[in-house]
Order: structure tokens, then sequence, then C-alpha cells
């Protein structure tokens, strides 16, 4: 992708002849894991016509990440080195020169083999640790292609099960995770009352379907329902064969990962599997990423292999195919953010744009776009965890459209919708693609 040709030319500078950019990338899934699904909704020929934004900077002016440049104590590159200098037999990070974590200085941590890593005291601050909305952007940049999210979520793993020092409020939303199958603690049997009119079928056992619609929390949520009625708007247009799981549908676990909690991770995902193998479907389609991703990439691990779709991707290719056709195209300046667990975690980045081209509108990219995206700060459990830094990371991303003078910034994640939403003040409009493409189907005013 856009990147990747700098890394294969600093890796031949470097004396690593024959080392490739898609070497560096062992953390998720590629291309030979994804072909069927890049075969099945993109086309031998390209990603649905459409190219992948190239960013025009390096590498390195580019990935300014997200919590370091929003104020949290976190510097990636610092975090691993107070690993390493903790694995002394005493240990400082008072010879590290670099750049600190910010608000802190080098030289306050105290480490040993046989002292705790995470602690007021410690090489680790706790806000340091828990200031990760595990983006992805430090992995990609990374020239030694070090894994730094998969080492927060190790300490994390530690710091929640063997300690039980998870931060207060996101304790509390485990407690809820465990006790009721969804972190909002909302019963199980309310995920379609938003969709009373609607009457969206549930599946059943013996009665094969094409698509299984996993809603995901975004059906607990104002903001998320509203995504969800256009995008079932939209299949019922394409008179696509869907139906959901409705009270079947448990969490799938990737905010109990990303906390640390990585029993009920795996007790959510044995019981997911167990429901999804009572049915027949061809394909999961979600309107989150995170799900995306934890289906398709996690649950492998243990069992559940199943083709999986983003919403965008299932969209794009009914609006190449003609399905879905284009009543009213948009006058609006429009731009596009990428979430991170699309663009980054599964390298989805032209579903969106093919659906935006066929909108119509004055579209324009921002710097950070693609898988060079900034995060919204939605991730991770950011928002749980609610370290504070110098300003909010959503913030930093609203400045960023701001910047390109766009009306409206279409979101393909429930995540960084609440998160852009909720940035204060006079700001641009935040739609979801499968929001603008209804309007735009709809030929609505």
């Amino acid at each position: 992708r856009g990147h990747a040709k700098d890394y294969d030319d600093w890796a031949n500078n470097e004396g690593c002849v024959g080392w490739s950019y898609a070497d560096s990338l062992p953390y998720f899934k590629r291309a030979e894991d994804n072909e069927r699904f890049s075969d099945a909704f993109h086309g031998n020929g390209g990603p649905l016509g459409v190219s992948d934004p190239v960013n025009p900077l390096p590498i390195s002016k580019v990935f300014l990440r997200a919590a370091q440049q929003a104020g949290l104590p976190l510097n990636p590159k610092k975090l691993i080195q107070d690993i390493c200098a903790a694995s002394a037999v005493t240990g400082d990070d008072s010879a590290y020169q670099a750049e600190p974590h910010p608000g802190r200085t080098n030289g306050e941590g105290r480490g040993g083999r046989d002292l705790p890593l995470v602690g007021n005291e410690a090489m680790i601050h706790p806000d340091t640790l828990w200031s990760c909305t595990t983006c992805l952007a430090c992995v990609h940049s990374c020239p030694m292609m070090i894994e730094h999210v998969d080492a927060v979520i190790a300490l994390r793993r530690f710091e929640t099960l063997e300690c039980g020092a998870t931060p207060a409020k996101a304790l509390a939303l485990l407690d809820e995770l465990r006790a009721t199958d969804n972190p909002g603690g909302r019963s199980l049997a309310s995920r379609l009352d938003w969709a009373t009119d609607l009457a969206i079928p549930l599946i059943k056992e013996g009665e094969p379907r094409d698509v299984l619609l996993w809603l995901g929390d975004g059906a607990f949520d104002l903001r998320g329902q509203r995504t969800l009625r256009a995008l079932v708007r939209l299949m019922r247009r394409a008179n696509i064969d869907f139906a959901v799981l409705g009270e079947a549908e448990l969490d799938v676990g990737d905010i109990a990962r990303r906390l640390g909690d990585e029993a009920t991770f795996q007790d959510l995902a044995w019981r997911n599997i167990e429901t999804l193998a009572r049915f027949d479907f061809q394909r999961i389609v979600t309107a989150d990423p995170h799900v995306l991703h934890s289906l398709r990439s996690e649950y492998l691990a243990i069992g559940g292999d199943y083709m999986v779709v983003h919403h965008t991707a299932l969209l794009a290719g009914l609006v190449v195919t003609g399905v879905l056709k284009i009543a009213r195209t948009s006058s609006q300046r429009l731009t596009i953010h990428d979430p991170c667990y699309l663009g980054r975690y599964q390298g989805e980045t032209a579903a969106p744009r093919t659906i935006m081209a066929a909108i119509g509108g004055d579209l324009v990219e921002m710097k950070r776009s693609g898988e060079f995206s900034r995060c919204c700060g939605g991730g991770g459990g950011a928002p749980i965890t609610d370290i504070v830094g110098e300003q909010r990371i959503p913030d930093t991303r609203m400045d960023d459209v701001r910047k390109v003078g766009a009306e409206t910034v279409a979101v393909a994640c429930p995540n960084c919708a609440v998160m852009l939403e909720g940035v204060t003040g006079p700001r641009p409009e935040v739609m979801d693609i499968a929001e603008l493409l209804l309007d735009a189907v709809e030929g609505a005013s």
C-alpha cells in the first residue's frame, strides 16, 4: 500500500536485501489468509477499481501516535526501552536520551528483575500502560518491526488477571460484561428494540441465509442505531437475504481482550462459536471494525473460521455492480476518516472510497488518511480508562477534518462516530458511510 515501498527501500538501504514490507507484518492476517475475502468482494482486478490513498509524506512524518500527540503519557518507543531497562538486575531510564513519555522526564523510572514492571514508582507508570488506544500506528511506523501493541496487551493481561490492577472504570465495565455478556450491562433481549418497525428476521436452525448481520454494541447506542437502520434499509433495497441472531448474539470480547481480561474474551468467543455452529449462513456482515477483526482474525485461533465482511465492502460491491443506484449526488465537501481496525488492522481502505466516489461531492483526503489515518481515540478501552492528556484524541482528529475544509466527515465505525460526535463546539457533521449512501440512493434532500 502507500508506505510499502518506503519500508522496502529502507530495508535494502540497511543491507536487508530481499526483506519486504509483507515480511514485517506478522501481527495480523494478510494476503494469504484474506485472499477469499479479497476475491469475493474486490474482484481479482483490484480493489473495486479505486486505489488506496497514497500519503505523500515519509513514514516518520506521518505517524504521530494518537496518544502521544494528544499529550497522554505514552511514547511507544520509550515503553519498549523501559521494558528492556527493567530486565537488568537493577535498572533505570536515566540513560535514555530520546523523547520521554509526555508529561514525564527521563530518569524517573526504577526497575529490576525482582521489582514490579508497572507501578507508580516502577519503570512503567500505570497511566502509560493504560493510555494506549491499540491503534497500531506505532507498529506500522517502526523500522525495527517491533510489536508495541502486543507488549501493551501482555502487560495489561498481567495487571488485570494477576494483580487486579485494572483502572476503576474499566473494572466496572468488565464486571458488567462478565455478568450480562455485553459491556453496557443491558439485557440481550433488548438488542432489537430499536428495530421494531423494521421487522428484521431472526436466523433459525435449518433455514440457510446468505448473510448473518452481526449488530454489535451499536445496537444499544442511539448513534449506532442510526447506522444500523441505514444499513438494513440498504440491504433490503438490494434484496440481500439476511437475518440476525437477536439475543443469542453476545459481545465478541474485543474490549475484554484490549483491557487484558483474556479469560472473558475466551469465554465469549467459545460461546459465540458454539452459537454460530448451529446456523447455516454464507458470510457475516458487520458495521463494526472491532467485531470484524475479532471474528475474522482472532476467532481463527480457537476454531472460528468465517467469511466476515465489513459493511462498506458489501455496499461498495452493490454500488459497483449497479444493484444500488445513486439517485442524487452530493454537493458537499466531504472527507473520510479511516477506522484503525479497518484500515491498519484489516487493510481495507478502498471500499469506503468506492462508495464516496459514487456519492460524488468534493471529496478531499486528510493528510493522515487510509492506513496512515489518525486514531479517533475510541479503541483499546481508552475512553474507559480515561487517562488525562493535554487534549482529547478526537479533538485532534476533528482538527484534521477542519484543516481540509470538509462540511461532513464520513466514518465507518460506531466507536469513531461516537468519539467524533463528542467533539464540542462548531464542527463538521459526522455521518456513517451507510447513512450517506442511503441519502444518495433515496435521493433525499
